[in-house]
């Protein structure tokens, strides 16, 4: 059932799907899965193998819920052969629930209270629909004060709640109604106070079809509602529901087929029962179904932005080979320097005070300039936050006439970084604004190295970011900041706790343990030298030894991508070329028109695997970076007011949401892409489709509101 599933959902082959389930039982990661195991798997990418494990465990969880679901109503004595099968092919936790809902122990309900006074028999025998007298006539036989039914009308009223009971826990009547009322109703939304303005006005009186509102309406609406601001509901045609149950639940006594003729003494009340049923407990709990699927489907679409942004960010290309100034603005404390060489090394801190109330103006320059000669610094980074604009001014000044040139950086979550425990084992002798000073230098000279010491959710490129699942977006980010850290690779001798912690088979406990024996032993001068690690055993050196470099090591294979299980064929293959592993990376491999498929036969390795090893060969430790746009450095200073209607500019993407992309022009103030101007000739479905986080892109100013501080863009040009 599982297999079956996955295979039709994810479009796999039956033999790929167990595949996969084995190699993820046996305990592989999905980075190693997805780089070292492509030849067992079809090439199977990172993207699709983690939506394969996420599925896998949701469906184990189903299986595991239908069983128990099987014993309990078998317990109860009332599973038969057609219900089981119903359980056994539900394909969704709600699917499952509205089946086992019948039979589920509830709290106290108007319906249990009647069946306590002994009204249930009444209620079968009104929904048997055989009477031929007056049902008030029979009630009264369950007249009994004792259990507080005084007259017929009590009877009648208790049994209708036990028959509103029994049509609210259908779960084909639910199916039905959920379904309907998904693909025919309507969200609307009404202000609780139309005379105050505020951010949601356009939801004061809106109402758009279920089917086809989008998901950062959903979540702008559940946000507005939950700041009281509004009041939403779901609205739907009731009289079309309440027919359709009377369809299903009212019964033709006529003996001709075409003549419909319903029981005169029953019908009235079970038409009572099912409106009941449908407005008091269908409606409601339909509506919270779906509001709470509206939500988690807005929530795993924002999630997949924001993971697919952060992938981009975390992919920006570093500036190598720069000492860099990182520039932290403020204004009552104080501007905080830090001077990292091109290592990252921190060579120098300083502190000035070039804005208001101090406005040291001419004594700041002067202390930026002699930082600037007696370390040769090339860029300054300034923060983008309070009082960035005033340093900007500033450093516009500092460098002219100088080579220096300068660039703003998107300081999101360097003050969270500065005041955690990570900092303070860091810089236990820097202050919280020097340490997010350096923290901006670092981002931009490798903003992966430096990002992975932040919470994902604090790097300031997702939407409602706040609103959402919190445990899901924790590990939906996760998982791409493994993604990429494994993708990059890591240097063993150097990388940070941070960064080891996500590489594929070292959790928190290995990172430290790895740190604690390079410090005690020196540098590492083989991966071999890993299985000497405390509580590093063979299997994470599988996991983990193909993406951890090691520079200048003893054998060159230990600084490329390949994995050491290939080792062996890597040397049959270089010898049968007439080289060595001293010849990695020259002109004197001949890599090219090779005869592939009997090559890895030759050698016993799968095609995919000799594919990679002869690429790692051609280009060994090539950091997949490089291909990523280079930071736009600036040496000029351009505010908003200097923005005019048509102007064509270069910018980049700093933010991505559903209708539209941020760019950052240089005027402190990122400008929104409307997702209509993105391209000309072409329906866009999502800005994800054309544009990435990260990306340099020319634009043209369509419209500058400086009382908002808005800007508008269009890349059609």
């Amino acid at each position: 059932m599982i297999v079956n599933t996955l295979e039709r959902e994810l479009n796999l082959s039956n033999w790929q799907v167990k595949k996969v389930i084995n190699l993820i039982d046996d305990g592989n990661t999905i980075p190693f899965i997805a780089r070292y195991r492509k030849d067992v798997t079809g090439s199977l990418n990172d993207e699709t193998l983690r939506k394969f494990d996420e599925r896998l465990k949701y469906l184990r969880n189903l299986e595991e819920k239908k069983q128990k679901v099987i014993k309990r109503i078998e317990e109860l004595g009332k599973l038969d052969d057609d219900l089981k099968n119903q359980i056994l092919n539900a394909s969704t936790l709600v699917e499952l629930e509205d089946l086992y809902r019948p039979y589920k122990s509830k709290k106290q309900t108007r319906a249990t209270k009647a069946k306590e006074r002994g009204l249930e028999p009444l209620a079968e025998i009104i929904l048997a629909q055989d009477v031929r007298e007056s049902v008030k006539k029979i009630a009264k036989k369950y007249i009994n004060p004792d259990k507080e039914v005084n007259t017929s009308e009590d009877a009648i009223d208790g049994a209708k709640d036990i028959i509103a009971e029994i049509i609210s826990d259908n779960s084909d009547f639910r199916g039905k109604i959920r379904k309907n009322t998904f693909f025919t109703g309507q969200i609307t939304s009404k202000a609780k106070d139309k005379d105050i303005s505020t951010e949601y006005d356009v939801y004061y009186n809106y109402s758009e079809d279920i089917k086809r509102i989008p998901p950062h309406r959903i979540l702008a609406i559940n946000r507005a509602e939950n700041e009281g601001v509004i009041k939403a509901k779901i609205e739907c045609d009731s009289e079309d529901v309440l027919r359709y149950l009377e369809r299903h639940t009212l019964k033709n006594i006529s003996k001709i087929p075409e003549k419909i003729e319903y029981n005169k003494y029953t019908t009235p009340i079970i038409k009572e029962a099912i409106e009941d049923a449908y407005k008091r407990l269908i409606s409601p709990a339909i509506e919270r179904e779906i509001r709470n699927y509206l939500t988690e489907k807005a929530e795993e679409k924002s999630i997949e932005v924001f993971a697919q942004n952060l992938n981009q960010v975390l992919m920006e290309s570093p500036l190598v080979g720069k000492v860099i100034l990182g520039w932290d603005p403020a204004f009552r404390t104080g501007c905080k320097l830090a001077i990292i060489d091109e290592t990252g090394k921190v060579l120098d801190t300083a502190l000035i005070y070039p804005t208001a109330p101090q406005n040291k103006v001419a004594e700041s320059i002067k202390t930026v300039r002699d930082l600037i000669e007696r370390y040769d610094i090339n860029v300054i980074a300034i923060g983008n936050g309070t009082a960035s604009r005033e340093s900007e001014e500033i450093v516009a000044k500092i460098i002219k006439g100088t080579n220096v040139e300068y660039i703003i950086v998107n300081e999101a979550g360097a003050s969270v970084y500065s005041a955690s425990k990570l900092a303070d084992e860091e810089f236990p002798d820097f202050s919280e604004g020097e340490r997010s000073a350096v923290s901006i230098a670092r981002r931009l000279q490798d903003p992966l190295a430096e990002l992975v010491k932040i919470d994902p959710k604090s790097i300031g490129v997702g939407q409602y970011q706040h609103d959402m699942n919190q445990k899901q977006l924790s590990e939906s980010l996760d998982g791409v900041v493994e993604k990429v850290v494994n993708e990059v690779g890591v240097d063993l001798n150097t990388a940070s706790y941070s960064l080891l912690n996500h590489v594929s088979g070292i959790g928190k406990t290995t990172a430290q343990n790895i740190i604690d024996y390079r410090d005690e032993n020196g540098k590492f001068t083989n991966r071999k030298e890993l299985l000497n690690v405390k509580k590093l055993g063979k299997k994470t050196f599988e996991q983990c030894a193909g993406f951890v470099k090691i520079d200048n090591p003893e054998y060159p294979l230990d600084n490329t991508t390949i994995h050491p299980e290939s080792y062996s064929a890597t040397k049959k293959l270089l010898k049968k070329l007439g080289c060595s592993v001293d010849d990695i990376g020259s002109s004197n491999l001949k890599l090219d028109n090779l005869d592939l498929e009997n090559l890895s036969e030759e050698l016993g390795i799968g095609l995919e695997t000799l594919k990679d090893i002869i690429k790692e060969l051609k280009k060994p430790g090539r950091d997949p970076r490089e291909d990523m746009p280079k930071p736009i450095l600036r040496k000029n200073v351009l505010s908003i007011e200097d923005l005019e209607e048509g102007m064509i500019m270069q910018g980049t993407v700093r933010n991505i949401v559903d209708f539209g992309a941020f760019v950052d022009i240089g005027v402190h103030q990122d400008g929104l892409v409307h997702i209509s101007e993105l391209v000309a000739d072409k329906y866009v479905k999502h800005p994800l489709d054309i544009v990435s986080v990260g990306e340099i892109v020319d634009v043209k100013v369509l419209d500058v509101d400086l009382k908002r501080n808005r800007i508008n863009l269009s890349m059609i040009i």
